[in-house]
């Protein structure tokens, strides 16, 4: 991420936006599970917050310094953090209850990467899982923050045909102001 999306990402405006919009709109009312996995925590706003809804929950982080920095933070608590790759996940088949993916998707840097990312995350799910996640949708503002970042836009149209592909079902996507939001389950 540039300098200005990596500040963006650690603010106390990001992280009310988040407590107060954001993961009321994507979690709703769905159950979590017993033991939750974060894909693409970044410096952990998020992880704050989804860590008081799970007894246990793991992060999986490609940039080394953010693993490191959120590892260290929540050291003691429920939170593991996992440096890697979330399209070759260290974790067993099956390992989860849920997984979700918040305003991170369009940072992998193909559509190829992202399908497979949607398929590791189907593999790490127990059956009856549910899968939630977020992503931003173009605009202007959007594409000035990702000005010299990766940035591989998922369209909210063609999303759920995706991740049947990767193997889900019971799949829901719902556009927003500004983002796109998605359930799909792991058939039991």
């Amino acid at each position: 991420m540039n300098r200005y999306h990596r500040w963006y990402c650690r603010s106390a405006k990001w992280q009310s936006r988040l407590d107060q919009t954001v993961l009321p709109w994507v979690l709703r009312d769905y159950p979590l599970g017993d033991k939750l996995l974060e894909i693409g925590p970044g410096p952990g706003l998020t992880t704050d917050l989804l860590r008081q809804r799970v007894p246990a929950m793991t992060c999986i982080e490609i940039d080394d310094r953010l693993a490191a920095a959120l590892s260290e933070r929540t050291k003691g608590s429920n939170v593991t953090v996992e440096h890697g790759d979330a399209t070759d996940m260290p974790f067993a088949e099956g390992t989860f209850s849920s997984a979700v993916a918040l305003t991170m998707l369009h940072h992998v840097p193909s559509a190829a990467m992202q399908d497979r990312l949607l398929a590791e995350a189907f593999r790490v799910l127990q059956p009856g899982g549910i899968f939630l996640g977020m992503d931003s949708t173009p605009s202007l503002r959007f594409r000035l923050v990702h000005l010299f970042d990766t940035m591989v836009v998922v369209d909210p149209d063609t999303f759920s045909s995706r991740l049947q592909a990767a193997g889900f079902d019971d799949v829901s996507v719902r556009e927003g102001d500004g983002a796109f939001r998605w359930r799909a389950r792991k058939p039991a």
